[in-house]
């Protein structure tokens, strides 16, 4: 390991890493500086594509998390009287910052995820799309002044600053997850605390700097790693200067937060688990739902709450689509997201790939037949092969738990009434997605579908100018859109008579 000098901080890098691509130290950015945890206390991150260590990484404390909610608490009376066409510039400025490092936050965000340059690099420009949709949104929060139709008094409604928001962010997209957070926290005034996940943190750190670049006020953003995320999120949720949490992930975490939040009556905006049902109509464009299976499915190597899980295709295509879609995912290249021409990295973790190859095997215990793939590679790195499942029950467990990997699971249906039912058939309710020429069709089977987003003949639903969200287990809240900003709001009414 060797030691090296990064934007005031001294952190630990594998020294396998180009020196150029980490600038700032694997540490806790509070109050505007780094510093180490509290108790001096690391964790590693790996790379899952060949389990090396990339870096170890401060491992915040309660005390530490209490310091950066005391950091934003104070940064964030000044930055709430600015007027919003200043937070505005410094937002724009955050978007050209992350665009202008685009090639090495990708490449962090592959050595720290394992998803592909490609892949990468798409994350970059969404995330710091966030920051340039919510700098046009800072200037547009508006109220509404109006005279009481009953009593004749006057009532002004302006929206204010809620308070400090505490920002939970998964693995899976380390950059967008969080900017999708930070940047209308920002428009509206707000200062926060950010934990990204314990697995890819370096990418948050990194970005963090950037912000400071683009002139965002000492103390405003704090970030804290940290591996004791139930412990450090817990005690920031028990401090009455935090009004807001805003948490991405899954379905069973997302429900702790939310008994915890309720000890303090804290905002909540959740965007948990996933179940997407991916629908192919007999009607459909056979050759079009292919490609944007292989979008909903493959982005993120499938491990994103979007993917779609449960294919569900008419008897009359399914036989074509399921060889369309073999011969897709067969071709798909392995390995290293380094490395040039690859589609498909590892898994995060080595549980994750248990997990995948768990489903795939209880799939086929239940009769479900693998036209491609189905294992696990060797070697060091946690890879697992684009595998199609094609004749899989209903009581398979890939139909009730979220697969979070590459695998499409494929059911065949006759009748719309059918796949309705078996679609809404979970707890979840994020997005679904439907493929058919018949407008009428589709849309009366969008809006019979039980999900917050629907993909209509397209596999990509994601946009920061769209309320991203779901129903039922599937969250609480949107985040982008015009939506996204009013999570860290609150309406004030004023009442007057003269």
């Amino acid at each position: 390991m060797v030691y090296g000098l990064c934007n005031g901080g001294f952190g630990t890098m594998s020294e396998k890493q180009d020196s150029s691509t980490f600038r700032v130290s694997p540490q806790l950015f509070i109050g505007g500086r780094w510093r180490g945890a509290e108790n001096a206390e690391t964790f590693d991150v790996v790379n899952p594509a060949t389990e090396e260590i990339l870096a170890s990484v401060a491992d915040a404390s309660t005390k530490d998390a209490m310091d950066a909610v005391a950091e934003a608490h104070v940064a964030q009376r000044e930055w709430a009287k600015r007027p919003p066409r200043e937070r505005s510039e410094v937002l724009r400025r955050c978007f050209e910052i992350l665009l202008r490092d685009r090639e090495r936050l990708a490449r962090i965000i592959t050595l720290e995820n394992g998803k592909s340059l490609t892949d990468s690099r798409a994350e970059v420009t969404y995330a710091a799309e966030f920051f340039r949709w919510f700098a046009e949104e800072a200037v547009r929060i508006s109220g509404e002044f109006m005279r009481a139709p009953a009593s004749g008094a006057r009532i002004l409604v302006q929206y204010k600053p809620a308070g400090v928001a505490v920002l939970v962010t998964p693995w899976n997209f380390p950059a967008a997850m969080g900017t999708r957070k930070i940047a209308p926290a920002l428009a509206a005034g707000c200062g926060v605390v950010l934990k990204p996940a314990a697995e890819t943190p370096l990418t948050m750190i990194e970005i963090a700097a950037l912000l400071g670049e683009a002139g965002v006020p000492t103390g405003l953003v704090n970030i804290i790693s940290s591996s004791r995320a139930a412990t450090v999120v817990d005690a920031m949720l028990d401090d009455p200067r935090v009004r807001v949490v805003s948490f991405t992930g899954s379905t069973e975490t997302g429900r702790k937060i939310l008994r915890s939040s309720a000890r303090n009556i804290i905002n909540p905006a959740m965007e948990l688990g996933g179940n997407a049902p991916f629908v192919v109509f007999d009607d459909a464009d056979v050759e079009a739902a292919v490609v944007g299976a292989m979008i909903a499915k493959m982005r993120n190597m499938g491990e994103a709450c979007t993917a779609a899980n449960r294919f569900f295709v008419h008897s009359k295509v399914h036989d074509l689509f399921v060889a369309r879609l073999t011969e897709r995912m067969g071709a798909l290249k392995v390995g290293n997201g380094l490395a040039p021409g690859i589609d498909v990295g590892p898994m995060v973790t080595e549980a994750a790939r248990q997990k995948v190859k768990r489903l795939v095997d209880d799939a086929v215990a239940h009769g479900a037949r693998v036209t491609t793939g189905g294992s696990a590679l060797s070697g060091r790195g946690y890879f697992y092969q684009p595998t199609v499942l094609t004749d899989v029950s209903a009581q398979a467990a890939c139909f009730r738990e979220e697969i979070f990997g590459p695998v499409a699971a494929v059911k065949r249906f006759d009748h719309d009434d059918e796949v309705v039912q078996m679609a809404n058939d979970t707890e979840h309710g994020l997005v679904g997605y439907v493929y058919s020429r018949d407008i009428n069709r589709a849309l009366r089977i969008s809006e019979a579908l039980e999900f917050g987003m629907i993909g209509l003949n397209r596999g990509l639903v994601s946009d920061p100018a769209a309320p991203f969200g779901g129903v039922k287990a599937s969250g609480i809240g949107r985040e982008g859109g015009r939506e996204g900003i009013h999570e860290f709001l609150e309406a004030q009414y004023i009442s007057m008579e003269w």
